[in-house]
């Protein structure tokens, strides 16, 4: 096959001059340099191109075997052991892992890179598909998370934003160091919920995405926020949107009043512009705000499978009760269709029930009006 100059090709990465002395790991150092060349070509984040060569040397390691030594055993066997593991890994998460895998492969098994015929002629063995439809997950739920995952009743949502005042409170009272760290830790979960955030998103903004709303100029810089660093589709950079701040969670407006004017100078952050920092001067990181939120959950006394993220099913969920159209919610959350909104909204049977009395409310017949029945061929 002719040699062409596609980024991860063989002749690019490994050098034709030099023949090593132990060519079996060179050569899968050079596949795996082979292939990040290739997937930073088609504008995949470095934390993807990361991810996924640390899955193939997992694997790699795992089976003890290089791959054009690599089977479909060894992928069945390898990924039911991930099942096994304390807690177990999630179906969204094995499905992932696989689908990477399946893409590595076909990488090194493409002719035009030329890997297979390198392998064939070095090693007598060649690269082959392993990861086939008979031997990996299919994309049969759309809802692939874990059952804990879901959105909180008003109740947990008291229960849990109560805990982090308290929090506060005893810090003070018993004059604790990180008063200053659990109310900034308290206004921020608060903060997520009432925006619907998802973690990066909150980490990453700062004091200039807050927005005037002229619509709402009651709230001042406090309308609307301009969330700059959504999630990105594959190959592409992070989205843009501007979320609106809502009349029936407009209570966080005095929240990050006092956040932005009294609180967060205390923490000295200088020119960092940051709109949550750290007691060091840094930018608030993800990692801090999963955190926070398990800190507080455990303390308020709430469920184990309920995560950070929650807070945001419950914001699409409270939104939808609260009578915004979907496509107003799809818009505040960044989703690009409504189906993922849809996935997020958990609606209690009350206000099902309300739906169900307003439907049959209209559907009453006034005195004297004769009722029409619809079938396949029209009214009747």
């Amino acid at each position: 096959m002719r040699t062409v100059d596609l980024p991860g090709a063989i002749h690019l990465v490994r050098p034709t001059n030099v023949r090593a002395l132990d060519p079996a790991p060179v050569m899968f150092e050079a596949m795996l340099e082979g292939w990040s060349r290739q997937q930073r070509s088609r504008l995949l984040a470095e934390k993807t191109v990361r991810d996924r060569l640390r899955l193939v040397r997992r694997f790699a390691e795992y089976t003890n075997a290089y791959p054009w030594q690599w089977t479909p055993e060894d992928v069945e066997a390898y990924f039911a052991a991930q099942f096994t593991k304390d807690p177990p890994a999630a179906h969204s998460t094995v499905r992932g892992q696989q689908n990477d895998l399946e893409l590595f492969c076909a990488f090194v098994t493409d002719g035009r890179y030329g890997w297979s015929a390198a392998c064939a002629e070095e090693f007598g063995q060649f690269p082959v598909q392993v990861c086939h439809d008979w031997n990996t997950a299919d994309h049969v739920a759309e809802f692939e998370g874990r059952p804990g995952r879901r959105a909180m009743t008003y109740d947990e949502l008291q229960q849990l934003f109560d805990a982090a005042d308290d929090r506060v409170e005893q810090k003070r009272r018993l004059g604790r160091k990180g008063s200053l760290g659990a109310w900034r830790d308290s206004v921020l979960l608060k903060f997520v919920y009432a925006y619907g955030l998802r973690r990066r998103e909150a980490s990453m903004l700062d004091l200039a995405d807050l927005r005037h709303n002229p619509r709402a100029s009651d709230y001042g810089r406090f309308g609307a926020l301009q969330v700059r660093w959504g999630k990105a589709s594959r190959g592409s950079p992070p989205k843009r949107r501007t979320v609106l701040t809502v009349h029936e969670l407009d209570w966080v407006v005095p929240l990050l009043e006092e956040w932005v004017d009294e609180a967060r100078p205390r923490f000295s952050p200088s020119t960092h512009p940051a709109l949550w920092v750290t007691e060091r001067r840094s930018r608030l990181g993800v990692r801090r705000l999963d955190e926070v939120f398990h800190t507080v959950r455990t303390l308020a006394g709430l469920p184990d499978g309920l995560e950070l993220h929650s807070l945001r099913h419950s914001y699409v969920t409270h939104l939808i009760e609260f009578g915004y159209p979907e496509r107003f919610v799809q818009d505040q959350v960044g989703h690009r269709h409504g189906s993922t909104t849809a996935l997020y909204t958990w609606v209690s049977d009350e206000y099902r029930n309300r739906l169900l009395e307003a439907h049959l409310h209209r559907q009453q017949v006034r005195p004297g009006q004769r009722r029409t029945h619809v079938t396949r061929g029209g009214s009747r």
